[in-house]
């Protein structure tokens, strides 16, 4: 029988409610959704969705390596947006980190994030051997 294991590291924010950065089941990661929080200070990236999916995918991909994961081995993401009409500015950023092997992937736009940010991203991802 697998055993679940929790993922956590410094390099990316603390979890602010009840939860975990990642569990790890066997080779898979799955991750909480990330948001544009700075790790060292937890305040916010303020700015442009830019600005935001650019802090939300580096807190993803801390979160990926401290399990032994990458963004190469992301097989799925969800992206939640609060506007819709950010979807290409957001996708410029994506397309940043997830350059050679993109996951597949859903992408909503939702009425409200915690905190008021403008995109969360949550992903699975697979340890490669």
């Amino acid at each position: 029988m697998m055993s679940k294991s929790i993922i956590a590291t410094e390099k990316a924010p603390a979890a602010i409610g009840p939860y975990v950065q990642a569990t790890k089941l066997g080779d898979l990661i799955f991750t909480s959704g990330q948001i544009p929080l700075i790790p060292e200070t937890m305040q916010l990236v303020t700015g442009d969705i830019k600005a935001q999916a650019e802090q939300s995918l580096r807190n993803l991909k801390a979160i990926l390596e401290a399990a032994g994961a990458s963004t190469d081995t992301v097989v799925k993401t969800t992206c939640f947006l609060k506007d819709m009409n950010d979807f290409i500015a957001f996708n410029e950023v994506y397309a940043t980190f997830f350059t050679s092997n993109a996951p597949a992937r859903s992408c909503v736009e939702v009425a409200r994030l915690p905190k008021d940010v403008l995109v969360e991203v949550e992903a699975i991802a697979y340890v490669a051997k």
